[in-house]
């Protein structure tokens, strides 16, 4: 299963990030285009209640680095969340794909069944096994919010299709 759990989270996250890398720079491209304050498209949201774009984009790449370290044992990366430009949210990207490649497969040697303890010391904290973590929790979370950025850029113009979301692969 090592190998396996390593296949099922690296690479899509890779996938994944390279893909929503290249949309917000089509997004970037597109605010300066139509001359649209890029702030319109960056603070944009679905809904009032729902995080804007800038912090769709930060969590995506927060999921991908933390999953990635939980499962290979590894030191989760800081991050400050002080993005404010596409510019600097190219940077977070490209650095979280730095981050990606460095982890290797043989770091899931028994990742599976490596337990994993989320919220620690708070009324929220859950223990999970490293497979229920991927499949159950981090996954769907990952997903939940590149599909959201895609969305909220879809919703204000920006000319993507599903190729677009899914990258190559």
């Amino acid at each position: 299963m090592t190998h396996s759990m390593y296949t099922l989270s690296v690479p899509v996250f890779k996938q994944m990030l390279t893909a929503l890398k290249a949309i917000m720079a089509q997004a970037d491209a597109h605010a300066a285009e139509k001359n649209i304050e890029a702030d319109a498209l960056l603070q944009a949201r679905l809904f009032p209640d729902m995080f804007p774009l800038i912090k769709q984009v930060q969590v995506a790449a927060d999921f991908a680095r933390g999953i990635s370290a939980r499962l290979a044992g590894a030191e989760v990366p800081a991050h400050e969340g002080t993005e404010k430009t596409f510019a600097e949210l190219d940077t977070l990207l490209s650095r979280t794909l730095d981050f990606l490649d460095g982890i290797r497969p043989e770091q899931f040697e028994n990742s599976a069944s490596r337990e994993i303890l989320l919220r620690p010391g708070t009324p929220k904290e859950k223990k999970l096994s490293g497979q229920s973590y991927l499949a159950n929790y981090g996954l769907p979370q990952f997903f939940f919010h590149v599909t959201t950025a895609y969305a909220i850029l879809r919703h204000n113009g920006l000319p993507i299709g599903k190729r677009d979301y899914m990258g190559t692969y």
